[in-house]
């Protein structure tokens, strides 16, 4: 869903510096280096820009240390940027962090906004309080809330007595409350079983193509992108490497498919627009690119010259594509 009105996140040439004293060993050298003030500065965030219209999900990616969080904390105001511009729903959220607050939700996989000794009902009376809800529509809310997310059974529990995956639902719940028009979630999924995981991704979605919801995830789990998310922006160092269409970056960096057959007598196998990589025995792996050649034609191909008793198509890692990234620093000019 997109907004006439421009983006709703519009970031341009973002930096964040830090600052530390130097620590220098001995007593005279500490000494002039309090009375100097010498100082290392550490640039967290390198000149980033980009954009996130309305209604977006949006993968944000980076491995620790990337700068990620520091950007999520000057998007919802908690930093001030060193240098560049930051608009959120039109606002600068570090100098209008209330207003921004009312805008966006936040949740972070490992730190509960929840209340720890109330009941899970009570934690969300205290949101809606605090959010100005009328009685109303917080009631309503709420209820959808706890349907999606299945939250009945345990809504009067104390939060310190839910499972990790029941406080992540309810701090889920608890950004939603308010609507927020964004919502930023910071590794939502970590630590959770399957099931949990299912849940979480569903009601994610649900929430982005029922409810508009904009969405900025942050995660080290590549599954919650691949069943979520169509662009993904990955950081590192402090730079933007790569900001684009998660099938785009499919396509480009691994262009590629794996045919792996297992034969009824061992042999290499020679194929035309097919490339042996690996053989073990009678079982062979075949690598192939999907825009020159598709799998049933290559599939054709081995079963007429080969007998075949057992195949499958295995699809290229976006773990393994986004491990090349930081690897390379981004992605080639040319075609791979």
């Amino acid at each position: 869903m997109a907004s006439d009105e421009g983006p709703l996140v519009d970031v341009v040439g973002l930096v964040k510096e830090f600052r530390r004293v130097r620590r220098v060993p001995g007593r005279l050298s500490a000494i002039r280096t309090f009375l100097n003030r010498e100082q290392d500065v550490i640039r967290a965030v390198d000149d980033i820009s980009f954009s996130i219209m309305e209604g977006e999900l949006i993968g944000f990616l980076g491995p620790n240390g990337a700068g990620k969080s520091t950007t999520i904390k000057m998007l919802t105001g908690i930093l001030t940027p060193t240098a560049g511009t930051v608009s959120v729903a039109g606002r600068d959220p570090s100098r209008e962090r209330r207003a921004n607050a009312a805008t966006i939700g936040v949740v972070f996989g490992q730190r509960s906004q929840l209340w720890w000794d109330l009941p899970l009902r009570e934690s969300f009376r205290a949101v809606r309080d605090l959010y100005g809800v009328p009685n109303g529509e917080g009631d309503r809310r709420q209820a959808e809330l706890v349907e999606l997310l299945e939250m009945d059974d345990f809504l009067d529990a104390p939060v310190r007595q839910l499972s990790l995956g029941q406080r992540m639902r309810g701090d889920l719940a608890a950004a939603m409350l308010y609507r927020p028009r964004l919502l930023f979630l910071d590794e939502p999924t970590v630590g959770l079983d399957v099931v949990a995981k299912q849940r979480i991704r569903e009601f994610v979605g649900h929430t982005n193509t029922e409810s508009g919801t904009t969405i900025l995830i942050t995660t080290h789990d590549l599954e919650d992108v691949e069943r979520l998310c169509r662009r993904i922006v990955v950081i590192d160092h402090g730079r933007v490497l790569y900001d684009g269409g998660l099938a785009e970056l499919m396509a480009h960096y691994a262009p590629y498919r794996d045919l792996v057959v297992t034969l009824a007598e061992p042999h290499d196998v020679d194929v035309p627009s097919l490339e042996q990589v690996d053989r073990n025995d009678r079982r062979v792996t075949l690598r192939f690119r999907s825009d020159k050649i598709k799998a049933p034609e290559a599939i054709a191909a081995v079963t007429a010259t080969h007998a075949v008793v057992d195949l499958s198509v295995v699809e290229p890692r976006l773990e393994d594509v986004i491990a090349r990234i930081y690897t390379e620093r981004g992605l080639p000019d040319g075609p791979p």
